[in-house]
Order: C-alpha cells, then structure tokens, then sequence
C-alpha cells in the first residue's frame, strides 16, 4: 500500500515539474535571447545562444495604466520577435 501512495505522489510531482516549463519560451526580445513566462512562478529555462535579427527601429506604443501581475514588481513594453511571421512585436514584459 505504502508503495502504491509514493508511486502515486513520486508521478504527480513529476507532472508539476515537467509543465513548469510549459508556459515559458525563448524568444528574441529588443535583439537579444530571453526566456518570456506567462507566470512568475514557472522557472525560467536557459536559453540556447542564437542571432537574433536587428531592431527596427519603431515608436514604443503609449502604455496603459495597470498593475503589474501577482508576484512581479514591474512590468514595461519591449519588441519580441514573432517566430511565425519573423516581424518583431510590441509586448508588455513583466518581471
């Protein structure tokens, strides 16, 4: 019986472990590789070293009032690059 309870734990813990790093990718962010999460609580993978394509130059798009998401402190606009359309993309980062 007892045997059966760690196997079962030991199984759920391995799924909560292999899904933390589902909600995060690396992308290139104003030119450089960056780990980006949907949540502050998922650990952050490292990124494989890649070249990212250079910055258009563009207008930083006016922010909107908000608070930042439970567990970060700030959050502020930066150009991701779009790994389908290869075009870089304002997104709100947090952190």
């Amino acid at each position: 019986m007892k045997k059966g309870v760690a196997l079962a734990a030991g199984l759920v813990s391995l799924f909560f472990t292999a899904t933390a790093y589902a909600d995060c990718v690396c992308r290139c962010v104003n030119g450089e590789v960056r780990s980006l999460c949907s949540s502050s609580l998922d650990l952050k993978p490292i990124c494989a070293p890649q070249v990212c394509p250079v910055v258009p130059p563009s207008i930083q798009p006016v922010p909107q009032p908000s608070l930042p998401p439970l567990g970060t402190t700030s959050c502020r606009q930066v150009q991701v690059l779009n790994p389908y359309t290869r075009m870089y993309e304002w997104k709100k980062v947090c952190s």
